[in-house]
């Protein structure tokens, strides 16, 4: 089921929650919006984009896009957030079409009981997805926009990382080949994340020529031995 049907459907099931305050972020009373942005970054960035994340992946649908129109006529964040708590919680991992599938919870939101060394993980996933719920369902479709990153490991771990292993990040995506192992040149990453190569697809449109040589620099050095 597309995200626009989606978003019907919690809107006809009449899911609410209803937003407050927590620090400066505001929060349900199941997640908060800051742990929420920082863990989206991790875990979710490097399939969606998002304004206010700077993230701008099209292997997963762009959420402002998904949201912004149902904001126009009236839907509130509060359904928003039900809708990513469900597909995050029950992702269709293997759709009809020939696009890719979104992992489960057990591979985004890795428990860290789970997890060797410092890869990316959680210690609560209930907690972790309340999070991001809120989060997206705050500031998706909204106009927001964040500042785009320009250092090569801020690039890696916002557009990258929920798709790429790479232990100097602390990413442990497997949708992707493990950087570790792998041991790209940095040439061969520029040709990547330029021009893309099956399931990956390409950034020349999302990321500047500079963004590109970071990031590229970055994980050819954070990969070598």
């Amino acid at each position: 089921m597309r995200l626009a049907a989606l978003v019907t459907a919690a809107c006809a099931a009449t899911l609410v929650l209803a937003l407050s305050g927590c620090g400066a972020g505001g929060y349900t009373s199941e997640g908060c919006q800051g742990a929420g942005k920082d863990l989206f970054a991790q875990s979710c960035g490097g399939c969606h984009a998002l304004a206010d994340t700077g993230t701008a992946s099209t292997i997963g649908p762009n959420l402002d896009d998904a949201f912004a129109q149902a904001r126009e006529v009236g839907m509130t964040s509060a359904t928003f957030t039900q809708v990513v708590a469900s597909q995050i919680r029950y992702p269709i991992e293997d759709p009809v079409t020939e696009a890719p599938g979104m992992p489960g919870p057990d591979q985004t939101l890795p428990l860290c009981d789970d997890v060797e060394g410092d890869a990316f993980c959680v210690d609560d996933r209930d907690q972790a997805i309340a999070d991001i719920a809120v989060y997206v369902g705050a500031v998706a479709g909204t106009g927001i926009t964040a500042e785009r990153p320009t250092d090569g490991k801020s690039v890696f771990t916002a557009n990258c990382g929920s798709c790429h292993t790479l232990s100097d990040a602390g990413t442990s995506g497997a949708v992707g080949p493990n950087l570790d192992e792998s041991k790209p040149s940095m040439e061969l990453v520029v040709d990547r994340v330029t021009n893309g190569q099956g399931a990956m697809p390409s950034f020349k449109d999302s990321l500047d020529a500079d963004q590109i040589n970071a990031v590229s620099e970055y994980v050819a050095g954070a990969a070598s031995p």
